[in-house]
């Protein structure tokens, strides 16, 4: 009997072995900038909308609201949808500075106030270390592929709607305006 326990405890054992293993094996296999590979994030069910004077233009997002994901990036993505972008977004308003190194794609800059409003438009070069800032107080930023802003006609002053920029405290938005916002369900 002693013996069919032990043998019982030992498989028991081996199994959650392989179990933890396994689990840092899938853990250790996640991309992040630190390994030098592209951190992807999840694509946000809500399209983030651009109101310009040209009429609205949609954009499929990943939403980069914790450091480590701000930190990250787009560094070390080589392609993205023309459609596609990153919204980082901060726990308050204040001057943000980015730098492109390790970042293979040129990108817009766009930075965006806390109500919303595009406060200025910045070109990032591709793995360059000089540092591209807001020069005053934002919220949020999105980057997208350079050039996109131009040809979709956004500019200084426009309007972006989206639930992290129409949730986000202080935003100005009541909860009755948020119903202006499509209501898209997932991609």
């Amino acid at each position: 009997m002693a013996h069919r326990n032990w043998l019982t405890a030992s498989a028991l054992c081996a199994a959650i072995a392989v179990i933890v293993a396994t689990g840092v094996f899938f853990y250790s296999q996640q991309p992040t900038s630190a390994d030098g590979r592209a951190m992807i994030l999840p694509v946000d069910p809500q399209p983030l909308i651009a109101v310009t004077k040209g009429g609205e233009r949609s954009f499929s997002i990943e939403v980069a609201d914790t450091s480590a994901e701000r930190e990250a990036g787009l560094m070390f993505r080589e392609q993205m949808a023309d459609d596609h972008g990153m919204l980082f977004v901060f726990e308050a308003p204040r001057e943000v500075n980015f730098w492109m190194r390790n970042t293979p794609l040129p990108l817009d800059l766009i930075f965006v106030g806390q109500d919303g409003k595009i406060r200025s438009i910045k070109r990032g070069e591709p793995e360059s270390e000089a540092i591209v800032s807001s020069g005053l107080p934002v919220r949020f930023v999105l980057e997208l592929k350079a050039g996109t802003a131009a040809r979709e006609g956004i500019e200084y002053g426009d309007l972006l709607r989206h639930p992290a920029i129409g949730t986000a405290p202080g935003s100005g938005m009541r909860p009755a305006d948020k119903g202006d916002a499509p209501n898209v369900g997932g991609n």
